[in-house]
């Protein structure tokens, strides 16, 4: 082999080995979005992306680095709403409910992925490892959601579980597929229930 031709053989070879890693990723997304963690073994995710289970080891030593990849692929294709985004929105209810608007959204979007990992984080270790920046995330969200109102004591406390419960997965999925309703209906209706929580 001339020397010119070494440097194109190993620029190839490690496209080619890329677009395995890749393959190997996105069928662990795949296999986590239809059966979910804990009923997708390494076996399933070597043969969805049609290589050999040494081919996977190859690229990912163990189950945990496999669920990494799969999650930080996922991750950057279906970005969580930007919480600056709703932090510079300067009335409360205006900013709660583009909030909610967005948020439930991306639940429609990943619902049966996110369905298996709520599933699948309590039975299965490295998915509540890699799940628990999600759970961050809504905690993190009641802050810039609770900015200018101006409740104290009891009263925000309650408004303060309020809107954790308005945004939280299942109770989108309570209030669109158990009642059926549109997510604006649903909206609607738990930006009542916030405003509601400082009543008496």
């Amino acid at each position: 082999m001339s020397d010119q031709k070494r440097p194109y053989r190993k620029q190839l070879r490690a496209e080619q080995e890329q677009q395995t890693r890749l393959r190997i990723t996105e069928s662990a997304v795949a296999l986590h979005g239809t059966l979910g963690p804990s009923r997708t073994s390494m076996s399933a995710i070597a043969d969805h992306a049609g290589v050999r289970r040494s081919t996977l080891y190859r690229h990912f030593a163990d189950e945990a680095a496999v669920f990494g990849a799969c999650a930080a692929h996922w991750a950057s294709a279906n970005p969580l709403p930007d919480l600056r985004h709703w932090a510079a929105i300067d009335e409360p209810e205006d900013r709660l409910g583009t909030a909610l608007v967005e948020l439930y959204g991306f639940y429609a979007r990943n619902e049966q992925l996110l369905s298996n990992l709520l599933r699948d984080e309590q039975t299965v270790a490295v998915v509540g490892q890699l799940f628990g920046g999600f759970h961050e995330y809504l905690d993190g969200a009641r802050q810039p959601l609770m900015r200018g109102r101006r409740a104290r004591g009891a009263a925000r406390e309650r408004q303060v579980a309020a809107i954790g419960h308005a945004l939280a997965f299942a109770t989108w999925q309570s209030l669109v597929r158990e009642q059926q309703l549109t997510d604006e209906q649903a909206v609607d209706l738990m930006s009542r229930l916030v405003a509601a929580a400082t009543a008496r």
